[in-house]
Protein backbone atom coordinates (compact mmCIF):
# COMPACT_ATOMS: atom_id res chain seq x y z
CA UNK A 1 0.00 0.00 0.00
CA UNK A 2 1.39 3.41 -0.93
CA UNK A 3 2.24 6.03 1.70
CA UNK A 4 -0.45 8.38 0.39
CA UNK A 5 -3.03 5.60 0.61
CA UNK A 6 -2.07 4.81 4.25
CA UNK A 7 -2.21 8.52 5.17
CA UNK A 8 -5.65 8.82 3.59
CA UNK A 9 -6.99 5.87 5.59
CA UNK A 10 -5.43 7.16 8.80
CA UNK A 11 -6.89 10.64 8.42
CA UNK A 12 -10.28 9.23 7.47
CA UNK A 13 -10.29 7.05 10.58
CA UNK A 14 -9.34 9.98 12.80
CA UNK A 15 -12.08 12.12 11.26
CA UNK A 16 -14.66 9.41 11.87
CA UNK A 17 -13.50 8.98 15.46
CA UNK A 18 -13.62 12.75 16.06
CA UNK A 19 -17.12 12.94 14.64
CA UNK A 20 -18.23 10.03 16.84
CA UNK A 21 -16.75 11.63 19.97
CA UNK A 22 -18.32 14.98 19.09
CA UNK A 23 -21.70 13.37 18.54
CA UNK A 24 -21.37 11.52 21.81
CA UNK A 25 -20.64 14.77 23.65
CA UNK A 26 -23.56 16.46 21.93
CA UNK A 27 -25.85 13.58 22.89
CA UNK A 28 -24.61 13.73 26.47
CA UNK A 29 -25.44 17.42 26.65
CA UNK A 30 -28.89 16.77 25.26
CA UNK A 31 -29.81 14.13 27.82
CA UNK A 32 -28.09 15.96 30.67
CA UNK A 33 -28.28 19.77 30.52
CA UNK A 34 -25.97 19.97 33.55
CA UNK A 35 -23.23 18.09 31.67
CA UNK A 36 -19.81 19.23 32.98
CA UNK A 37 -21.53 21.21 35.76
CA UNK A 38 -21.62 18.57 38.47
CA UNK A 39 -20.56 21.14 41.09
CA UNK A 40 -23.52 23.44 40.37
CA UNK A 41 -25.46 24.16 43.57
CA UNK A 42 -28.28 26.33 42.26
CA UNK A 43 -29.39 28.00 39.06
CA UNK A 44 -31.88 30.87 39.10
CA UNK A 45 -32.81 33.91 37.04
CA UNK A 46 -33.96 37.45 37.80
CA UNK A 47 -36.07 39.96 35.91
CA UNK A 48 -37.94 43.15 36.79
CA UNK A 49 -40.31 45.82 35.49
CA UNK A 50 -42.16 43.17 33.58
CA UNK A 51 -45.88 43.67 34.04
CA UNK A 52 -47.00 45.28 30.78
CA UNK A 53 -48.55 42.33 28.95
CA UNK A 54 -47.02 43.80 25.78
CA UNK A 55 -44.67 42.34 23.17
CA UNK A 56 -41.48 43.23 25.03
CA UNK A 57 -42.54 41.21 28.06
CA UNK A 58 -43.49 38.22 25.92
CA UNK A 59 -40.15 38.38 24.09
CA UNK A 60 -38.21 38.30 27.35
CA UNK A 61 -40.48 35.57 28.74
CA UNK A 62 -39.84 33.46 25.64
CA UNK A 63 -36.09 33.91 26.08
CA UNK A 64 -36.41 32.83 29.72
CA UNK A 65 -38.35 29.75 28.59
CA UNK A 66 -35.74 28.95 25.95
CA UNK A 67 -32.96 29.25 28.52
CA UNK A 68 -34.93 26.98 30.85
CA UNK A 69 -35.16 24.27 28.18
CA UNK A 70 -31.35 24.05 27.98
CA UNK A 71 -30.46 25.10 31.52
CA UNK A 72 -33.24 24.00 33.89
CA UNK A 73 -34.03 26.24 36.85
CA UNK A 74 -36.96 26.46 39.26
CA UNK A 75 -36.55 29.93 40.78
CA UNK A 76 -37.15 33.42 39.39
CA UNK A 77 -36.49 36.56 41.40
CA UNK A 78 -39.16 39.05 40.29
CA UNK A 79 -37.83 42.42 41.40
CA UNK A 80 -40.89 44.65 41.31
CA UNK A 81 -43.23 46.60 39.05
CA UNK A 82 -45.00 43.33 38.47
CA UNK A 83 -48.26 44.98 37.32
CA UNK A 84 -48.34 48.20 35.28
CA UNK A 85 -49.44 50.86 35.54
CA UNK A 86 -51.07 50.86 38.94
CA UNK A 87 -50.63 47.42 40.48
CA UNK A 88 -54.19 46.30 39.76
CA UNK A 89 -54.44 42.62 40.70
CA UNK A 90 -57.28 42.25 38.18
CA UNK A 91 -54.61 42.37 35.45
CA UNK A 92 -52.68 39.41 36.82
CA UNK A 93 -53.64 37.00 34.03
CA UNK A 94 -52.69 39.51 31.35
CA UNK A 95 -49.34 40.59 32.79
CA UNK A 96 -48.15 37.47 34.62
CA UNK A 97 -50.06 34.22 34.21
CA UNK A 98 -50.18 34.21 30.40
CA UNK A 99 -46.68 35.52 29.61
CA UNK A 100 -45.05 33.04 32.01
CA UNK A 101 -47.48 30.14 31.50
CA UNK A 102 -44.81 27.76 30.06
CA UNK A 103 -42.60 28.32 33.12
CA UNK A 104 -45.44 28.16 35.64
CA UNK A 105 -46.57 24.86 34.11
CA UNK A 106 -43.08 23.48 34.78
CA UNK A 107 -43.34 24.49 38.45
CA UNK A 108 -40.87 27.34 38.23
CA UNK A 109 -41.37 29.39 41.39
CA UNK A 110 -41.45 33.18 41.34
CA UNK A 111 -40.36 35.13 44.42
CA UNK A 112 -41.54 38.72 44.10
CA UNK A 113 -41.10 42.06 45.79
CA UNK A 114 -43.08 45.28 45.39
CA UNK A 115 -42.19 48.10 43.00
CA UNK A 116 -43.38 51.69 42.99
CA UNK A 117 -46.13 50.93 40.45
CA UNK A 118 -47.31 47.96 42.50
CA UNK A 119 -48.21 50.05 45.53
CA UNK A 120 -50.50 52.44 43.65
CA UNK A 121 -53.51 50.20 44.34
CA UNK A 122 -54.21 49.07 47.92
CA UNK A 123 -50.55 49.71 48.68
CA UNK A 124 -49.74 46.41 46.99
CA UNK A 125 -51.52 44.33 49.64
CA UNK A 126 -53.27 42.09 47.11
CA UNK A 127 -49.99 41.32 45.39
CA UNK A 128 -48.46 40.33 48.71
CA UNK A 129 -51.31 37.84 49.13
CA UNK A 130 -51.22 36.54 45.55
CA UNK A 131 -50.10 32.88 45.84
CA UNK A 132 -47.83 32.71 42.77
CA UNK A 133 -45.73 35.66 43.96
CA UNK A 134 -44.79 33.59 47.04
CA UNK A 135 -44.35 36.63 49.25
CA UNK A 136 -44.32 35.95 52.98
CA UNK A 137 -44.87 39.63 53.63
CA UNK A 138 -43.73 42.99 52.32
CA UNK A 139 -40.22 41.89 53.25
CA UNK A 140 -39.16 38.33 53.92
CA UNK A 141 -36.40 35.75 53.61
CA UNK A 142 -36.10 32.25 52.18
CA UNK A 143 -33.29 29.80 51.49
CA UNK A 144 -32.26 27.47 48.70
CA UNK A 145 -29.49 25.21 49.91
CA UNK A 146 -26.41 27.33 50.66
CA UNK A 147 -28.08 30.50 49.38
CA UNK A 148 -30.25 32.75 51.54
CA UNK A 149 -32.37 35.42 49.85
CA UNK A 150 -33.67 38.58 51.52
CA UNK A 151 -36.57 40.37 49.78
CA UNK A 152 -37.09 44.05 50.58
CA UNK A 153 -39.83 46.61 50.17
CA UNK A 154 -37.69 49.47 48.85
CA UNK A 155 -40.53 51.95 48.35
CA UNK A 156 -40.62 55.37 49.99
CA UNK A 157 -43.58 54.38 52.15
CA UNK A 158 -42.00 51.12 53.33
CA UNK A 159 -41.89 50.32 57.02
CA UNK A 160 -38.23 51.24 57.27
CA UNK A 161 -38.40 51.60 61.06
CA UNK A 162 -38.96 47.87 61.38
CA UNK A 163 -37.58 46.59 58.08
CA UNK A 164 -33.99 47.75 58.56
CA UNK A 165 -33.60 46.21 62.05
CA UNK A 166 -35.22 43.04 60.69
CA UNK A 167 -32.74 42.92 57.79
CA UNK A 168 -29.74 43.42 60.04
CA UNK A 169 -30.99 40.79 62.49
CA UNK A 170 -31.61 38.25 59.71
CA UNK A 171 -28.22 38.93 58.11
CA UNK A 172 -26.43 38.66 61.44
CA UNK A 173 -27.98 35.28 62.28
CA UNK A 174 -27.62 33.85 58.76
CA UNK A 175 -25.26 30.90 58.40
CA UNK A 176 -25.67 30.82 54.62
CA UNK A 177 -22.61 30.65 52.40
CA UNK A 178 -24.25 33.04 49.93
CA UNK A 179 -26.38 36.05 50.87
CA UNK A 180 -28.49 37.63 48.12
CA UNK A 181 -30.63 40.71 48.79
CA UNK A 182 -33.20 41.97 46.28
CA UNK A 183 -35.54 44.92 46.07
CA UNK A 184 -37.05 47.08 43.37
CA UNK A 185 -34.96 50.23 43.63
CA UNK A 186 -31.25 50.57 42.81
CA UNK A 187 -28.39 51.39 45.09
CA UNK A 188 -25.93 52.06 42.26
CA UNK A 189 -27.22 52.80 38.75
CA UNK A 190 -26.16 54.58 35.56
CA UNK A 191 -29.62 55.07 34.09
CA UNK A 192 -32.37 57.68 34.12
CA UNK A 193 -32.68 57.82 37.91
CA UNK A 194 -29.07 57.14 38.83
CA UNK A 195 -27.67 56.00 42.16
CA UNK A 196 -29.53 56.47 45.44
CA UNK A 197 -27.30 58.33 47.93
CA UNK A 198 -29.47 57.36 50.91
CA UNK A 199 -29.34 53.68 49.94
CA UNK A 200 -25.59 53.87 49.38
CA UNK A 201 -25.18 55.26 52.89
CA UNK A 202 -27.51 52.67 54.40
CA UNK A 203 -26.90 49.46 52.49
CA UNK A 204 -23.25 49.54 51.40
CA UNK A 205 -21.81 49.32 54.95
CA UNK A 206 -24.56 46.91 56.05
CA UNK A 207 -23.86 44.56 53.16
CA UNK A 208 -20.12 44.78 53.79
CA UNK A 209 -20.55 44.07 57.51
CA UNK A 210 -22.53 40.88 56.94
CA UNK A 211 -20.94 39.63 53.74
CA UNK A 212 -23.77 40.15 51.23
CA UNK A 213 -22.30 39.17 47.89
CA UNK A 214 -25.16 40.22 45.59
CA UNK A 215 -27.94 42.82 45.40
CA UNK A 216 -30.55 42.53 42.60
CA UNK A 217 -33.01 45.24 41.57
CA UNK A 218 -35.07 46.77 38.79
CA UNK A 219 -36.68 50.25 38.47
CA UNK A 220 -34.11 51.32 35.90
CA UNK A 221 -35.16 49.77 32.59
CA UNK A 222 -31.77 48.45 31.58
CA UNK A 223 -29.22 45.78 32.45
CA UNK A 224 -26.20 46.74 34.52
CA UNK A 225 -23.57 44.81 36.46
CA UNK A 226 -21.15 46.58 38.76
CA UNK A 227 -17.75 45.51 39.95
CA UNK A 228 -17.67 44.35 43.55
CA UNK A 229 -18.19 47.44 45.73
CA UNK A 230 -16.95 46.69 49.24
CA UNK A 231 -17.57 43.03 48.49
CA UNK A 232 -21.05 43.36 46.93
CA UNK A 233 -21.98 43.15 43.25
CA UNK A 234 -25.08 45.09 42.18
CA UNK A 235 -27.14 43.86 39.24
CA UNK A 236 -30.00 45.72 37.58
CA UNK A 237 -32.33 43.54 35.50
CA UNK A 238 -35.10 46.04 34.78
CA UNK A 239 -35.36 45.57 31.02
CA UNK A 240 -37.92 42.79 31.40
CA UNK A 241 -40.52 44.42 29.16
CA UNK A 242 -39.22 47.81 28.04
CA UNK A 243 -35.95 49.70 27.99
CA UNK A 244 -34.45 53.13 28.57
CA UNK A 245 -31.00 54.66 28.00
CA UNK A 246 -28.08 53.77 30.24
CA UNK A 247 -24.57 55.12 30.63
CA UNK A 248 -21.56 53.96 32.62
CA UNK A 249 -19.79 54.84 35.83
CA UNK A 250 -16.35 53.98 37.15
CA UNK A 251 -17.87 51.01 38.99
CA UNK A 252 -19.79 49.71 35.95
CA UNK A 253 -18.54 46.42 34.54
CA UNK A 254 -21.25 46.14 31.87
CA UNK A 255 -24.39 48.03 30.93
CA UNK A 256 -26.84 47.83 28.02
CA UNK A 257 -30.37 48.83 27.09
CA UNK A 258 -31.10 45.34 25.71
CA UNK A 259 -34.41 43.74 26.63
CA UNK A 260 -33.09 40.98 28.83
CA UNK A 261 -32.94 38.96 32.03
CA UNK A 262 -30.08 37.79 34.23
CA UNK A 263 -29.14 34.17 34.95
CA UNK A 264 -27.05 32.94 37.88
CA UNK A 265 -25.20 29.68 38.43
CA UNK A 266 -24.14 29.22 42.04
CA UNK A 267 -21.09 27.14 42.98
CA UNK A 268 -19.30 26.71 46.28
CA UNK A 269 -16.73 29.40 45.50
CA UNK A 270 -18.42 31.67 42.94
CA UNK A 271 -21.59 32.78 41.21
CA UNK A 272 -21.44 32.96 37.42
CA UNK A 273 -23.72 35.70 36.08
CA UNK A 274 -25.02 35.96 32.52
CA UNK A 275 -26.97 38.74 30.86
CA UNK A 276 -29.22 37.19 28.20
CA UNK A 277 -31.14 39.04 25.49
CA UNK A 278 -34.30 38.23 23.56
CA UNK A 279 -32.14 36.74 20.80
CA UNK A 280 -31.13 34.09 23.39
CA UNK A 281 -27.52 35.22 23.24
CA UNK A 282 -25.37 35.84 26.30
CA UNK A 283 -24.13 39.43 26.02
CA UNK A 284 -22.44 39.64 29.42
CA UNK A 285 -20.62 37.19 31.65
CA UNK A 286 -19.28 37.90 35.11
CA UNK A 287 -17.98 36.16 38.20
CA UNK A 288 -19.00 36.96 41.76
CA UNK A 289 -16.42 35.40 44.10
CA UNK A 290 -17.35 34.07 47.49
CA UNK A 291 -15.24 36.76 49.09
CA UNK A 292 -13.92 39.88 47.38
CA UNK A 293 -10.76 41.63 48.44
Amino acid sequence: MSLKRRQFLLFSGLSTLAAFVSAGKSFSRQINPNFAKKDLLLRFVSVADTGTGARGQYNVAQAMTSYHSKNPYDLIVLAGDNIYNNGEIEKIAEVFERPYAPLLKQNVKFQACLGNHDIRTDNGDKQVKYPDFNMKGRYYTFSRGLVQFFALDSNDNADWKNQLPWLEQELSRSQATWKVVFGHHPVYASGVYGSNPAFIQTFTPLFQKYGVQLYINGHEHHYERTRAINGTTYIICGAGAGNRPVGKNEWTKYSTTNLSFAAYEVYADRIEVSGIGIDNRVFDRGIIPLKST
